[in-house]
């Protein structure tokens, strides 16, 4: 890829290209899509780089192309999570009684948590995203994706807690449940 490239843009990708997969692969968590990702970026620059008024100022309107194309992307991905249709709910254990039969309870209560909630509880227990992806994908801080979990978890124990078919011990574990 590197020798195909103007002169100017291999000095570009000499000195930016591992810091700049460093920097979009802490957000994505993922080698694959980061190279994906960075190639975007430096097809960004390659096709603006005779926009660049103070070249003084080249990696931080390189890493600017690189925070907009990460915007893109979890944009893309939380439109594609919205039109999916519903994520999975629990999954029974065939192996637990209580527990197979407390996953109809479980899927109602957190499919009647507010959509924000739900989400939130949903990408990160079911889909086993960190919150630093949920906060990317939803466009929000760390600590607001943190908040948001928190609660909805909060939101759902006391769903389950106040179930009248659901009995548990003093320290909150379930013991018994009666219902379909």
């Amino acid at each position: 890829m590197v020798e195909n490239m103007h002169p100017p843009l291999q000095a570009i990708w000499k000195d930016l290209h591992l810091e700049l997969d460093r920097f979009i692969n802490s957000k994505v968590n993922d080698p694959d899509l980061t190279k994906d990702l960075l190639q975007e970026v430096f097809l960004k620059v390659h096709q603006k780089v005779h926009t660049l008024q103070s070249p003084e100022r080249l990696t931080s309107w390189v890493y600017q192309i690189t925070r907009n194309t990460l915007s893109d992307h979890f944009r893309k991905q939380k439109r594609r999570l919205a039109t999916e249709g519903p994520l999975p709910l629990a999954e029974v254990p065939e192996d637990e009684p209580l527990y197979a039969r407390l996953a109809n309870c479980v899927n109602t209560k957190i499919a009647q948590l507010p959509p924000k909630y739900r989400d939130a509880v949903l990408l990160t227990s079911f889909k086993d995203l960190s919150q630093q992806q949920l906060a990317d994908i939803l466009g929000i801080s760390l600590s607001g994706a943190k908040s948001r979990v928190q609660r909805a978890r909060e939101h759902l124990k006391d769903a389950l807690l106040n179930c009248d078919n659901l009995e548990t011990s003093t320290t909150g574990q379930p013991i018994d449940y009666s219902g379909d």
